[in-house]
């Protein structure tokens, strides 16, 4: 999902991250003084506080007892995406894959002790080249994503997957199943699979891009990002560029399913790019990232929506790039990643807020 945040300057991710062209440009008094205005519009959000400096940091996740954070980053010395720990504070920073190829979609396990995470090393210790703009704008959907499984210093790593075509985006259930992003069967489909990498089973079906997927807390459900294509000249195209590798982002809409793969249901209709919906601890909300509000721009904000898609508002106001939320296991705080403060254009920083209701 990290072209996604790249892509959107992250639709950054995209890759739904990825790395890619984050594109927050420098703050004009103008812009300072709409910054200024807009948190004070950001009403559920008290005591921002930035907790990385410098590069592009994103997709950070709460470990289960809310002590720790994983995620992405890319920095001179990595320059390509790297996973990183830290504490809540902004202490303790550790990097903890192998500091070769490109890596994304950290995530750890319910008792801490372990992580996984998706990574190009195998491949090649290189950053995998990006695509050219013969074709486009397109983002890379690496074949050689694998999704690796290690301790959480990042020792005794070894792969979960071993299958054709990417895998990725991955995260959790309490009970330790894994739930997963993998194009293994022709297209961008969701699965799970046991903590230990066995018995995978495909949840999705549709043709499209379907991807993103993350547990509700009690490990019930799946939320994703998704759009279901029609017969007809965009699939053709859809599927041409996924056996290359690639990707082209159109409108993507919010779904939930059972874990199971059944019962699924759509919860937003906005059109434009919604992506990244992590789960509330209540279990009746999500929390995801939209350009509804700049459909033609890079300005991606932070919204709230009931799981029956009623309640929709919007979290945050900053004039540049705002997604990849994730509540901590209490409901008490909010993670995000974020343009705002760059000092340098394409600077993009995890930031955490009180949450208020």
């Amino acid at each position: 999902m990290s072209q996604l945040i790249r892509a959107a300057g992250v639709l950054i991710a995209a890759a739904f991250v990825f790395s890619h062209n984050l594109s927050a440009g420098r703050q004009t008094a103008a812009g300072a003084a709409t910054a200024t205005a807009s948190t004070k519009a950001e009403r559920h959000l008290r005591n921002i506080r930035k907790l990385t400096s410098g590069g592009e940091n994103a997709e950070a996740y709460f470990s289960a007892d809310g002590t720790r954070l994983i995620y992405q980053s890319t920095r001179p010395e990595y320059p390509c995406d790297q996973i990183y720990t830290i504490k809540l504070d902004g202490s303790d920073q550790r990097r903890v894959s192998t500091g070769t190829g490109r890596t994304t979609c950290g995530y750890f396990y319910p008792a801490g002790d372990e992580i996984l995470f998706a990574s190009t090393h195998e491949a090649g210790a290189a950053c995998p080249p990006r695509p050219s703009f013969e074709r486009g704008y397109v983002w890379p959907i690496y074949a050689s994503y694998e999704i690796y499984r290690a301790k959480a210093d990042g020792t005794n790593l070894r792969p979960l997957t071993r299958s054709p075509g990417y895998d990725a985006e991955a995260t959790i259930a309490p009970d330790g199943l894994i739930t997963f992003t993998s194009v293994r069967d022709g297209d961008m489909e969701i699965y799970t699979m046991r903590g230990d990498g066995s018995a995978v089973r495909r949840l999705t079906t549709r043709p499209g891009p379907d991807g993103g997927p993350f547990f509700s807390y009690d490990g019930k459900r799946i939320a994703f990002r998704g759009r279901s294509l029609d017969a007809g000249k965009e699939r053709d195209e859809y599927r041409a560029l996924l056996k290359e590798g690639l990707w082209r982002p159109t409108q993507l809409e919010l779904f939930v399913m059972d874990r199971d793969g059944s019962n699924v249901r759509q919860v937003t209709k906005l059109g434009g790019a919604n992506f990244a919906p992590s789960w509330h601890p209540d279990g009746k909300r999500l929390i995801f990232a939209s350009n509804i509000d700049d459909p033609k721009g890079r300005n991606f904000d932070i919204y709230l929506i009931n799981v029956d898609g009623t309640g929709f508002e919007r979290v945050t106001f900053n004039a540049t790039f705002d997604g990849f939320p994730m509540f901590s296991p209490d409901g008490r705080h909010l993670v995000f990643a974020s343009n705002r403060e760059a000092k340098a254009e394409g600077e993009t920083n995890v930031f955490i807020a009180e949450w208020v209701e």
